[in-house]
């Protein structure tokens, strides 16, 4: 593996945990490191709670409800 290659994989959750790895310091040192990007994540869209809920209804009434034999 090349050096590029090695150090894209430095962080993998596969690889972090195995023996001779990373150090414990060196992994707190790259993940202090890393971006902060919280600023990029979506709020939820309305159609999603709306279709949940829907779901839910249907559900919770189909037991109810008489089935046509």
């Amino acid at each position: 593996m090349n050096r590029e290659s090695t150090e894209r994989l430095r962080l993998d959750r596969r690889l972090i945990h195995r023996r001779g790895w990373l150090s414990k310091a060196e992994r707190e040192k790259s993940l202090a490191e890393l971006p902060d990007v919280s600023d990029k994540i979506a709020p939820p869209e309305e159609s999603d709670s709306a279709d949940s809920t829907h779901v839910a209804d249907d559900t919770a009434a189909a037991p109810d409800s008489p089935r046509a034999e």
